[in-house]
């Protein structure tokens, strides 16, 4: 039996030439933006370290890399570093860079204000200890070519293969430009300005779009501004910040300032935000709208005002609210028969809230569709009413809408499948009458009533 072979370490890993490392270089270097290849800095760097200048190539690389952060900061925007950063003194040019911002700050401001991300954040904080390690220290152990060449990697890769990043508005200046008449209802410009804040700003720049928003004193202009604005500005807002702008309507509540908390629901409704509404704020809302619609049967201007107000928030209306919010929609839908001098019909209900209801219903869940069931069943006025073929279909209209909205285990299908049956209408009437007489006993048929 022959004996294994013992392989030794040399053998497994290949001795590391010199001149090995030249394809890695060209590789590094080949992401560098080229406007950066003539700068002295690089070209140093690269006279450098194919002769051994370890420490020197490290040193230089990272002067590239601070000046193109510095420049780059500079476009961004300095008066938004220097509010981030602490700075020995306010920074305007580059020579401040050079003498009061420690390359700490700078790679701190140039993240928090978005120049860099959070991982070359990270990965340049590492490059400058290694910076620090073997070219501050002279006693310091000698680098190695592989340490360089990572370290440089880094560096392109983060900083200077990136272009430069979109100018940032400073947020003083825009809230004035946003009161103006002449200010640039451009979706593009908008989202330019805005989606690349950084999320620091971006909360503020909502908080004081809001503020300005319900303000007594602020103008129509200003108003009409920011209501072309805000619904660009909240898709690019992150969710915690649009659970705090919702959480604002709660704080004006008990301050009981009556235009500003409703100009405060006005902004959630402009941007879509409704889902972010505590149960309470949206309880303040609503619960007056629907008792309103629901003691105003047939009056159609009141039926109209009311379903338009509800409609935003089909969808997030609160549990305690479904039963009379379902039996509101539902009698306005269906609507009464009557006579008039001035029509030959006999159908009447109101024209402008009918196809919102419709499109109210298609949000319905199983609560929803547990409120229409009971609807049915209780009203005596809706029974009075659907005894009129006309208005049975407007019913039925409605059952189909909930049918597909109901889950698989919703308990009353069989009440809403016999009553979206055409055929099955005489079955669905004595359903009705047995309801209404108390003869029926079924669980399924009593359920939430």
């Amino acid at each position: 039996m022959s004996k294994t072979k013992r392989v030794g370490k040399s053998e497994l890993v290949p001795s590391f030439r010199q001149d090995d490392f030249l394809p890695i270089l060209q590789r590094t270097i080949s992401g560098v933006r080229d406007e950066l290849l003539d700068s002295p800095y690089i070209k140093e760097a690269l006279h450098v370290l194919p002769v051994g200048g370890h420490r020197s190539a490290i040193g230089s690389f990272w002067n590239a890399v601070v000046d193109d952060l510095r420049r780059k900061v500079m476009h961004r925007s300095l008066s938004s570093f220097n509010r981030e950063v602490k700075t020995r003194r306010e920074v305007k040019t580059y020579e401040d860079f050079q003498d009061h911002v420690t390359d700490d700050e700078l790679i701190e401001g140039a993240y928090k204000i978005g120049v860099i991300g959070w991982e070359a954040r990270k990965m340049l904080l590492q490059a400058k200890q290694i910076r620090h390690v073997f070219t501050g220290h002279p006693h310091s152990s000698e680098p190695s070519v592989l340490k360089v060449l990572a370290m440089m990697d880094d560096c392109v890769k983060y900083v200077l293969s990136e272009d430069y990043p979109l100018q940032i508005v400073d947020i003083d200046d825009y809230m004035t430009v946003l009161g103006n008449e002449d200010f640039d209802r451009n979706e593009v410009a908008v989202e330019n300005a805005l989606g690349d804040l950084p999320e620091t700003y971006k909360d503020q720049l909502v908080h004081r779009v809001l503020s300005a928003y319900v303000h007594p004193e602020s103008s129509s202009v200003l108003r009409g501004n920011i209501e072309f604005v805000a619904p660009i500005f909240w898709k690019v807002l992150p969710k915690h910040a649009k659970l705090a702008v919702a959480r604002r309507v709660d704080s004006l509540i008990p301050k009981s300032n009556k235009t500003e908390t409703d100009r405060a629901f006005d902004f959630v409704r402009l941007v879509g935000g409704m889902r972010y509404l505590s149960v309470n704020a949206r309880k303040y809302k609503l619960a007056p709208i629907i008792q309103r619609l629901k003691s105003n049967l047939d009056d159609w201007s009141v039926e109209d005002d009311c379903v338009k107000e509800l409609r935003a928030y089909a969808g997030y209306i609160p549990p305690d609210l479904i039963d009379d919010y379902i039996w509101a929609l539902t009698h306005t839908y269906v609507g009464y028969v009557g006579r008039s001098p001035h029509f030959a019909r006999t159908d009447f209900f109101a024209n402008g809230a009918a196809p919102s209801i419709q499109i109210m219903f298609t949000k319905c869940d199983d609560d929803s569709a547990y409120a229409f069931v009971k609807s049915i069943r209780s009203s005596t006025i809706l029974h009075s009413r659907i005894a009129n073929p006309a208005k049975l279909r407007r019913l039925r209209s409605l059952c189909h809408l909930v049918l597909e909205r109901v889950s698989e285990g919703f308990d009353d299908s069989e009440f809403l499948q016999v009553l979206a049956d055409e055929s099955k209408e005489e079955e669905f009437l004595r359903l009705l009458t047995a309801v209404g007489s108390g003869r029926h006993t079924g669980n399924k048929l009593r359920r939430k009533i």
